[in-house]
C-alpha cells in the first residue's frame, strides 16, 4: 500500500505544482480510510484552488479521473479534496469543537 500512495503523491504534487502559482504553501495530506482506501487532501492558497479546480471543475475532474484509474490498477479507492488553507482551518476548528 505504500508503494501505491508514494506513487500517487508524487503523481499529485507534480501536476499540482504546474497549476499553481505558490506550490511552497501548498500541503498534501493523506489519510488511510480502510483497508485499500486513500483519501488525499491538497491544501493550497484561494486562488491556487480556483487555478488547480479550473473552469467548471474540469481540470479538477481530470486529475481525479487520472488518480482514480491509477489506484483501480492497483486496486485501491482513492479520493482528492481541494481546499483552502483557510477551509481547512474551519473545518478543523468545527472538528475540535463540541
Amino acid at each position: 500500500m505504500q508503494a501505491v500512495t508514494d506513487q500517487i503523491r508524487n503523481f499529485l504534487q507534480y501536476v499540482a505544482v504546474q497549476f499553481i502559482e505558490y506550490p511552497q504553501e501548498a500541503q498534501l495530506k493523506v489519510a488511510e480510510l480502510g483497508p485499500q482506501r486513500l483519501r488525499f487532501k491538497l491544501i493550497l492558497r484561494s486562488p491556487d484552488v480556483a487555478m488547480l479546480i479550473g473552469r467548471n471543475g474540469f481540470s479538477a475532474s481530470a486529475i481525479r479521473g487520472a488518480l482514480k484509474g491509477a489506484a483501480e490498477r492497483e486496486g485501491v479507492q482513492v479520493t482528492l479534496q481541494i481546499h483552502s488553507h483557510e477551509e481547512e482551518a474551519e473545518m478543523m476548528a468545527r472538528e475540535e469543537s463540541p
